[in-house]
């Protein structure tokens, strides 16, 4: 596959539809290594009205290509359907006629927060200049969201994969602001395995031609074909062997000639079809910054260790992992609860592998919806 025009729908930009976002301008961040941003804006979403006490908000965190529209129909400047329909409305985990709940696209995004498609003083994409952020960074920025929507302190804060990771990180770097952390198929630090998965994947993106050391925004190029291939990576790992046996094989893909004549497997056309997706509705270079932040990751750096990080937080800490995730195995999870006297261990039964905490609705249900009546 190769693609050279940019897809309109991978990044946002102002001008184009807003969808059900909302934005707020923050100023200048410091970042945690060094950099500085001059002025960052953050898009996000709401569901649900904030009480009287301010004491009933939910913080939803996002995974690696989300963003702020977890629930909600596909629509102008939303390219896909909420990536976690079915948990937030009136009645469901996350009732809204209780819960006011929050998303924000993350800092480093590519959907209405401050990325590096977004403007540099200058007025050109940030595209290479764009700095390096944290996780840490990350939830500061969050917290700034929190100040200005009036939030003391969340209810809960909840996410899974590098969702999860931010929920985490609040709980550990801002622990007076949250009552009840849940994180999902997640992780107190970015294991060797999981950074040894990202590296093929930044360099499939930073190998492509069309990829211009990140600058590729001035030559109405993307480099899809690299991300593309770190999305074909990605995925093979989102995912479990078994699911994979079940469902292709070796079989062919249906209407392509037999594989004996040079045809394709039907599992290289799945594979062919998630890059194709993630390449007309994500950037790339927002793809290279976030998993550099998530390989950035790990509660415990500068404090001790991730068990003294941990035990700082006086909250309800709930994890789950996914029976059959081979990316953030449940071992990670149940490592936490080891290592933080307290903590809720859950489990997620899936087929799916990591997406699980993405597939699985009922089950995750079940488990924020307990979290939440005990907190």
């Amino acid at each position: 596959m190769t693609v050279t025009d940019v897809p309109t729908t991978a990044y946002w930009r102002p001008g184009d539809p807003v969808g059900r976002r909302q934005f707020v301008d923050i100023g200048s961040v410091d970042l945690e290594r060094g950099g500085r941003l001059p002025a960052v804006t953050l898009a996000y979403e709401t569901w649900g009205r904030l009480n009287e006490a301010r004491d009933n908000a939910v913080l939803v965190e996002h995974a690696l290509t989300g963003d702020a529209h977890v629930e909600g129909p596909a629509g102008p400047g939303q390219a896909t359907a909420g990536w976690w329909d079915g948990l937030v409305g009136p009645g469901r985990p996350l009732d809204t006629d209780r819960w006011f709940v929050v998303a924000s696209n993350v800092l480093g995004g590519c959907q209405g927060t401050t990325g590096p498609s977004s403007d540099a003083p200058d007025g050109q994409p940030w595209g290479s200049r764009f700095p390096s952020v944290t996780v840490r960074d990350q939830v500061a920025v969050e917290a700034r969201l929190a100040d200005h929507l009036g939030i003391d302190t969340f209810a809960a804060v909840l996410g899974g994969s590098m969702g999860g990771m931010r929920a985490l990180e609040w709980a550990t770097s801002l622990p007076e602001r949250v009552r009840t952390c849940i994180a999902l198929a997640s992780t107190a630090y970015a294991t060797a395995d999981q950074i040894a998965w990202a590296q093929p994947q930044l360099l499939a993106i930073r190998s492509d031609p069309r990829y211009h050391g990140g600058d590729y925004y001035a030559h109405d190029t993307a480099p899809l074909d690299g991300l593309g291939i770190a999305r074909r990576i990605a995925h093979v790992t989102y995912r479990h062997e078994g699911e994979l046996a079940e469902r292709f094989g070796r079989a062919g893909q249906p209407g392509d000639a037999p594989v004996e004549e040079g045809g394709r497997f039907a599992v290289e056309s799945y594979l062919d079809h998630h890059a194709g997706k993630l390449g007309a509705r994500f950037d790339a270079n927002s793809y290279v910054v976030l998993t550099e932040a998530m390989n950035s990751h790990d509660v415990g750096r500068g404090r001790g260790g991730v068990a003294a990080a941990l035990t700082t937080f006086g909250g309800r800490l709930v994890v789950a992992g996914v029976d059959s995730d081979r990316l953030y195995p449940e071992r990670l999870s149940e490592e936490i609860a080891a290592l933080r006297p307290g903590t809720i261990l859950r489990h997620v039964t899936s087929r799916h592998g990591h997406d699980g905490f993405l597939v699985e609705i009922d089950r995750v249900g079940e488990i924020i919806r307990e979290a939440l009546e005990a907190g």
